[in-house]
């Protein structure tokens, strides 16, 4: 086995390790531990005794409206309160009366599927319907502090006709009959940012003392996709602890964590849609993360409390701050980072790990979408980009290759002559590579240099909202997901969906770009001279099948990247080993390949 090859192959196995993993085991210990969380609650909720859902901080809150005796509708339920529309460029929805919650907002902008004219993405839904899902702000009362604060349930009033609208705020008002007046006025961008200030009007004979407080609520454990690499469930930044990134299953154990902030935001976040409260960048908080029973589910809660407020009788008092419901758009996300001072929070975006490689490829592909108008062709212009930087290394490692493919003449004469004395036999090799400058290591570092940007790239496929739905040409109507056609029901020729097959359907949907994908590969291991020893032959000879399957279930447009990189480093390695005086094998091996497989074919 010369050390070229040996190379090659510890390069390979190891892409294919890393990769097997990532994309189809490392999710399934997240999603065991979904599952017993959520046996868990039902255990739990079958138990006498379980703690009430979790309401304002510092307070233990009833249900913020009776629980109806049947499941209702979501329509059912927003019909049981009075409500104030919301309507914006990027969102419609309404604001509850009961309670003052925004608890109803859907994206006009996305839909669930790549149809024009599927549903639109429900974010925020009401207590009593299905998937509760909703954000609140208000105030508590603080300890020795006797004063009647609006409760979860309580009526608020607002103007006749009014409407929450990019440029229309909306005031609500409570009083509470006792000398105090709540009012409560909500702005929204075009966009998804809210803004919530709250005040408190002081007419009673004694002074008051409250806490503001914001939190986001969810009922039940919603579906995740459950892979490790992408992060669904409560998130938040605070000057204490940095980036908390906590899964569902983790907070139904651990019941609670809380952390004192200075600023920071916290919320729930799904794979492309998020809400999040945020108080003031020099706002003193107490952050809570939590989770209890609620019935036969759990209620998962993002909430911070703020500093006690005491108010003189003739004064008032005014807290604000911020929500953010939509769409995780880099653009707006980066923005409104910038614009409010907002600590981190790009990373509501789950850039990963390797965020030094994500963020700034993510950045340069959007800035080609924008001069070229799709983000399938933006893919491809930034893998020349990235031959293009990385090209002197690449050149370095392929000339060496080439001088290896040159010396393999003199290096089998010493195999014979040394073959019993393995040190003499690596003394006179490492002689040759000395004389020749041979790096005997740099044929495996074009394919290692190409595993963090491949990661990063699928990365940026998989978490960005701006991927989602993005079409390339012909049958790829959306790059996040995979190829959908198959070959085993000739791309759509025969009426049968082999994804329907039990067990083995996953394995059957074998599009055409992980097909193309798989040619290009293959072609790559083809450009070498086929190893002697007939062990590592069978592992080139099955390695591009191998991925084939393996990628086809990967967005396409990684597939497609995949692809396109592969048919340039051939390119590439062709012209390095003719400027090498070295022969290029390709075409001979394909022939060669052919005519093997002939023999195979008359034999049988």
């Amino acid at each position: 086995m010369t050390t070229e090859n040996r190379n090659m192959i510890v390069a390979i196995v190891l892409s294919m390790v890393v990769l097997i993993a990532w994309q189809y085991f490392s999710g399934i210990p997240q999603m065991e531990a979904q599952r017993q969380a959520q046996q868990q609650a039902a255990q739990q909720a079958a138990q006498p005794g379980a703690p009430a859902a979790p309401g304002a901080p510092g307070t233990t809150a009833p249900a913020p409206a009776a629980t109806p005796a049947k499941a209702l509708t979501r329509e059912e339920a927003l019909a049981r309160t009075p409500r104030v529309a919301i309507d914006t460029p990027s969102v419609t929805g309404s604001v509850s009366l009961r309670g003052g919650r925004i608890d109803d907002l859907s994206l006009k902008n996305y839909r669930e599927t790549v149809q024009p004219n599927s549903p639109i993405i429900v974010l925020l839904s009401p207590s009593g319907g299905p998937n509760p899902f909703y954000a609140e702000f208000g105030w508590v009362a603080a300890s020795g502090s006797n004063v009647k604060l609006p409760a979860p349930d309580a009526l608020w009033t607002a103007p006749e006709g009014a409407k929450l609208t990019a440029d229309t705020p909306l005031v609500l008002t409570y009083d509470n009959g006792e000398g105090q007046v709540f009012r409560r006025t909500l702005s929204i961008d075009a966009n998804y940012m809210f803004h919530v200030v709250d005040e408190v009007e002081n007419n009673g004979g004694a002074a008051i003392s409250l806490h503001p407080f914001a939190l986001v609520s969810r009922h039940g454990t919603p579906h995740t996709l459950g892979y490790y690499i992408l992060h669904e469930g409560l998130i938040g930044v605070t000057s204490e602890g940095g980036l908390h990134e906590i899964k569902y299953s983790a907070i139904a154990e651990k019941k609670t964590e809380t952390f004192a902030s200075t600023g920071g935001w916290l919320g729930i976040t799904d794979k492309y849609w998020a809400a999040t409260v945020i108080p003031d960048s020099q706002e003193k908080v107490q952050a809570r993360f939590s989770a209890a029973q609620n019935g036969n589910d759990l209620t998962y809660q993002t909430d911070f409390r703020g500093d006690a407020v005491t108010v003189e009788p003739g004064a008032k008092a005014t807290r604000d701050g911020r929500l953010f419901a939509g769409a995780k758009v880099v653009r707006l996300v980066d923005g409104y980072q910038a614009q409010y001072n907002i600590d981190r929070f790009d990373r509501l975006i789950d850039w990963g790990w390797f965020y030094f490689i994500t963020k700034p490829l993510f950045v340069v592909i959007d800035w080609i979408y924008h001069l070229v108008g799709n983000f399938g062709i933006a893919i491809l212009a930034v893998t020349v980009l990235i031959k293009g930087i990385f090209f002197p290394l690449a050149n370095k490692s392929y000339a060496s290759m080439a001088k290896m493919k040159a010396v393999q003449p003199e290096i089998q004469a010493l195999r014979e002559r040394y073959g019993d004395d393995r040190m003499k036999l690596q003394q006179e090799m490492m002689e040759i590579y000395k004389k020749e400058k041979i790096n005997p290591i740099a044929g495996c570092l074009p394919i290692l240099i190409q595993i963090p940007v491949f990661f990063a790239l699928y990365k940026v496929l998989f978490v960005t909202i701006e991927m989602r739905h993005a079409p390339f040409f012909g049958w790829i109507k959306d790059l996040s997901a995979p190829d959908p056609t198959t070959l085993f029901n000739l791309f759509g020729l025969i009426p049968w969906d082999p994804s329907q097959v039990p067990v083995i359907g996953h394995f059957l949907m074998l599009g055409i770009w992980p097909i193309i994908m798989g040619c290009t590969m293959w072609a790559q291991m083809k450009l070498n001279p086929a190893p002697p020893d007939p062990t590592q032959k069978m592992i080139f000879d099955w390695m591009p099948l191998v991925f084939t399957f393996m990628l086809a279930s990967f967005a396409s447009g990684l597939v497609i990247y995949w692809a396109w990189n592969n048919t340039l480093s051939v390119l590439q390695q062709s012209v390095i080993m003719r400027r090498n005086g070295v022969k290029v094998e390709l075409w001979d091996n394909l022939k060669s390949t052919l005519r093997l497989g002939r023999k195979k074919a008359k034999a049988g």
